[in-house]
């Protein structure tokens, strides 16, 4: 891809499982051994649905754009930029090395991204007040001014909420995620003070949650977002994922 070329970048929503869904009622087949281990520790707990949810959904996502089983799609860990071990961003093994994804999910939400490029994805709940109180100290000195500028209450919570966002699907997208210091990375409101080579990005995603996206590269991007059907997980596979196609993310 040229560096200076449109970056078409698909992000999907996903809600909360239908009320008293568990695991024990997803395909869980198309998981392997680990993704079926871990959402069966909790399957009862809404935890574990969401967590079936969010894989089933990603592994479905990338055999439709691969034209391949989701069952055999194969997912490794690239080098860590910090340390070079293997827990560094998650990828697909050959021969999808041009297709890259994140996944996130946080209380009864799941956001995927897919791209050409490097990206990194992020969704969480508003957080409260005391988590922002205890968190905002650890943020870049220019962050850390303009959330406490904000009124505080539910303006700040948001605030707080679409900033950490931003920061963590950035860090997601270089590969260390929470393990690079909060401070040394600026993306806050002011887009030209953020890492170069970055497009960063607001979701809109109701008003329980924030999310936002960081895509690597030059080039102008172009992001559609759908709000994946329920029903498509749980149809069979093959059948082409859809969805209500959203509002615009926001550059932000």
């Amino acid at each position: 891809m040229s560096v200076d070329s449109e970056m078409r970048v698909e992000l999907w929503l996903l809600g909360r499982p239908e009320h008293g869904r568990s695991a024990a009622t997803l395909d869980l087949s198309i998981l392997d051994e680990e993704e079926r281990h871990r959402a069966g520790t909790c399957r009862r707990s809404a935890g574990g649905a969401l967590y079936a949810t969010a894989h089933i959904a990603l592994r479905r996502l990338l055999g439709d754009r691969l034209c391949m089983p989701a069952a055999e799609l194969f997912f490794v860990r690239e080098p860590c930029p910090g340390c070079g071990e293997p827990h560094g961003r998650p990828a697909l093994a050959a021969p999808s090395a041009d297709v890259h994804f994140s996944l996130s999910h946080s209380n009864g939400m799941v956001l995927i991204g897919i791209a050409g490029t490097p990206i990194g994805v992020d969704v969480e709940p508003v957080p409260r007040s005391e988590t922002v109180r205890i968190c905002t100290p650890a943020l870049h000195p220019a962050e850390r001014e303009e959330v406490l500028a904000v009124p505080e209450g539910l303006p700040r919570r948001v605030a707080f909420g679409r900033l950490w966002t931003r920061k963590e699907s950035y860090l997601k997208g270089i590969g260390t995620g929470l393990a690079r210091g909060l401070a040394l990375d600026y993306l806050g409101d002011d887009p030209a003070r953020r890492p170069p080579g970055w497009t960063v990005m607001d979701i809109p995603c109701g008003p329980h949650h924030c999310a936002a996206t960081a895509i690597h590269g030059r080039g102008p991007v172009v992001p559609t977002v759908r709000r994946l059907s329920e029903q498509w997980l749980l149809a069979a596979e093959g059948s082409r994922p859809y969805g209500v196609r959203t509002a615009s993310p926001k550059a932000a």
